[in-house]
């Protein structure tokens, strides 16, 4: 049994928050850019994403038009930085509407550390950063999809396994429905299967198939029961 939900009836507010309790979890673009006035801005955008490989192009949106965009449009130029949960009280703060006069670096109490390649500064407290000039702008109905050409990324020594960033290292946050956050769990490795070596047919073992919404086990055999 399922409930359905009408977007036209619900309305663009109450969909919305229909539409972030359901696309969940959703990394966090922690961007921090400069105004052309030399103001720092760092604010946290949970609609992020790969937008392309080669070249190496992140995409994060803005609901409306805020301080991020209006510095980036201007600028040509921010940094996304990682949001660990160790630092998910200043990651929330961050995102307090400020007059745009104000540093949410200095009104969190973060310290900056310059960047490589770009003029915003980076949080020195972030274990990853990627710093990026604006590829483009998109307008899509109330939002504005910020597209950035990576130009430089760091991480910190400590959180690398060989050339590659530990997840557990990394510890990132991530933005669920309402007010609610979200935090590394369990991790499983799972190699993805190649054609090559597909069985012929596909059958999931027993005991992990469950129905949504029960959180109880049901077995391929109990499947439309």
């Amino acid at each position: 049994m399922r409930t359905d939900f009408d977007p036209k009836q619900l309305g663009p507010r109450d969909f919305y928050k229909f539409l972030t309790s359901v696309v969940v979890p959703r990394p966090i673009a922690w961007v921090s850019s400069t105004s052309p006035a030399g103001v720092d801005n760092l604010a946290p955008h949970s609609f992020f994403t790969v937008a392309s490989v080669d070249p190496p192009i992140i995409q994060f949106t803005s609901v409306g038009e805020k301080d991020s965009l209006r510095n980036i449009e201007a600028t040509g130029e921010f940094v996304v930085n990682l949001a660990p949960a160790a630092l998910i009280q200043e990651v929330n703060a961050t995102g307090t509407n400020f007059s745009a006069d104000v540093s949410e670096f200095d009104a969190a109490g973060l310290a900056r550390e310059p960047s490589a390649a770009v003029r915003p500064p980076r949080v020195k407290e972030s274990p990853a950063v990627l710093e990026c000039s604006l590829h483009q702008t998109l307008r899509m109905g109330d939002c504005v999809l910020v597209f950035g050409l990576v130009v430089h990324a760091s991480v910190s020594s400590q959180v690398l396994s060989g050339d590659h960033p530990d997840v557990a290292g990394l510890d990132p946050l991530s933005r669920l429905g309402g007010d609610e956050w979200g935090m590394l769990g369990p991790i499983r490795h799972l190699p993805r299967i190649r054609a090559s070596q597909w069985p012929g047919s596909f059958t999931p073992r027993e005991g992990h198939m469950t129905e949504p919404g029960t959180g109880g086990i049901q077995t391929p055999g109990q499947a439309g029961s």
